[in-house]
């Protein structure tokens, strides 16, 4: 989903992103440019949504809050986020980034009993 403006009646916004789960947190990195690094500025509050890559409806949703929002001036944690995701550093080395580190305070499971 492209970034956009907030809904005026603050509905919340959807978008893909890769992630790391580290200590019981998730970390996050987005370009420096993106309107849900403002947004999160504004609200903390986010959700996640983790798909099981062999079976698709089997889910787990993670509700929380950013608790650090860090500019990410030398890459490091998008270098580590892609190499988990790609297998190599990221590719991007012309834009700035900002690092999320997000506080789970509820989770739920969906899927996990089918067989």
């Amino acid at each position: 989903m492209r970034d956009r403006d907030p809904e005026p009646d603050g509905a919340p916004i959807t978008v893909a992103t890769w992630y790391l789960w580290e200590n019981g947190r998730v970390l996050v990195n987005m370009d420096e440019g993106r309107k849900r690094v403002s947004h999160l500025r504004v609200d903390p509050r986010v959700s996640l949504t983790v798909l099981d890559g062999e079976r698709w409806y089997r889910s787990i949703g993670l509700h929380g809050e950013v608790t650090s929002l860090e500019d990410d001036p030398d890459l490091r944690d998008i270098d580590r986020i892609a190499t988990h995701y790609l297998g190599s550093p990221y590719p991007d080395r012309t834009r700035g980034r900002v690092s999320a580190w997000i506080d789970v305070h509820t989770w739920h499971k969906w899927g996990f009993d089918r067989g």
